[in-house]
């Protein structure tokens, strides 16, 4: 291996203790300045976690849920086969209600509840071990899916440019590289050398907590910045391109992502730069035609007024409006990066395209 190579750090954020039969995450409400890990041993602790976002990110979630549901398939004590089934699609629809807009919570659950129908003649013990399975191998593919994602991103980039990046879309929203952080963990690795900017994302700082942890923790050169901060970093010529994850893909390009990412859109577009959105083919819902059919989850408005503060920064009779995403219209975004390759517009051709190909 060239010198110039090394290994970053990425972070371990969910695993399987399959000796124990237990569901391992870390916490990321208590990032940057505790790592604790919880074992997550019934359905409530499962739906809390995504729920609480102590597990984020669309994939992660996905991750997260599939081995959920294997572990609660475990608990199922009905006899018969149907019996079976039904138990487990109610908990399947316990834990799918938890985060409403991103589709990889119920894309991976869709996963789980097909398998365990194809393989409900087999024997209790059978079937389990084929869950199991089913789930360890949507967490590889994640993998997978995230090293072909930074591939693809790096050709976009070269060394040396700045990139502006909103929320957190690196290995703990996801595994291992990320999507949106995985073409700089990557380029890093290989001796590249770049400038982030990561946008704090109010009002539950994703970019401050994580995001800047992340790439502190993997030696890249990051610099925190408040949201409202990334034009002047824009003007200034400090970057190159942008780069975002995603948590719903619509089939005309429309993209949801953590609230204040179509402004970050926006501004690029009236300084030139390029936006580029990342995230795997499970995150594109072929059957939502456009952005206005992403359903945006609307947040406890204490996050704005109470969280992270010690005392409370405005009048608690004051209303709030919290949405948790909003949605970047197609025409501001420069391609889509999927671990198949760069989709460009016209995305109602391009995206389908991945799935008529069958790569």
């Amino acid at each position: 291996m060239d010198e110039k190579l090394r290994k970053v750090t990425h972070v371990e954020n969910i695993r399987y203790d399959k000796a124990a039969e237990e569901l391992v995450i870390l916490d990321q409400t208590l990032l940057p300045n505790e790592e604790k890990f919880l074992r997550l041993t019934t359905a409530e602790e499962m739906y809390n976690a995504i729920k609480l976002l102590r597990v984020r990110g669309a994939p992660a979630i996905g991750i997260c849920a599939a081995y959920s549901l294997y572990s609660l398939a475990r608990t199922i004590q009905e006899d018969t086969s149907e019996g079976f089934l039904t138990k487990l699609k109610e908990y399947a629809a316990y834990l799918n209600s938890s985060r409403p807009t991103a589709v990889n919570l119920s894309w991976a659950i869709r996963e789980m509840l097909k398998t365990a129908k194809e393989n409900l003649s087999l024997p209790r013990a059978e079937l389990l071990e084929v869950l199991y399975r089913k789930a360890a191998d949507i967490h590889a593919d994640d993998i997978a899916k995230c090293t072909a994602i930074s591939e693809y991103g790096l050709t976009v980039v070269k060394d040396g440019d700045g990139i502006l990046t909103h929320c957190n879309a690196g290995p703990l929203a996801t595994s291992r590289y990320g999507t949106a952080l995985g073409p700089i963990l990557l380029g890093t690795e290989r001796g590249m050398k770049f400038r982030v900017f990561s946008d704090e994302t109010r009002p539950l700082l994703q970019g401050a907590r994580l995001t800047s942890y992340e790439l502190q923790r993997a030696g890249v050169d990051v610099t925190l910045i408040c949201d409202n901060m990334a034009s002047i970093v824009m003007k200034n010529g400090w970057v190159q391109a942008c780069f975002v994850g995603c948590d719903r893909v619509a089939a005309n390009g429309d993209t949801a992502n953590k609230i204040g990412t179509s402004g970050v859109a926006i501004l690029a577009r009236h300084y030139g730069i390029p936006f580029y959105v990342l995230g795997p083919t499970s995150t594109i819902d072929m059957d939502c035609p456009d952005g206005a059919h992403i359903p945006i989850e609307e947040r406890d408005p204490d996050e704005i007024k109470n969280m992270w503060y010690e005392k409370p920064m405005a009048l608690q009779s004051v209303k709030c409006y919290n949405p948790a995403f909003d949605v970047t219209d197609h025409t501001l975004i420069s391609g889509i990066i999927t671990e198949k390759g760069i989709c460009r517009a016209p995305y109602t051709e391009s995206l389908k395209a991945l799935f008529d190909n069958k790569k």
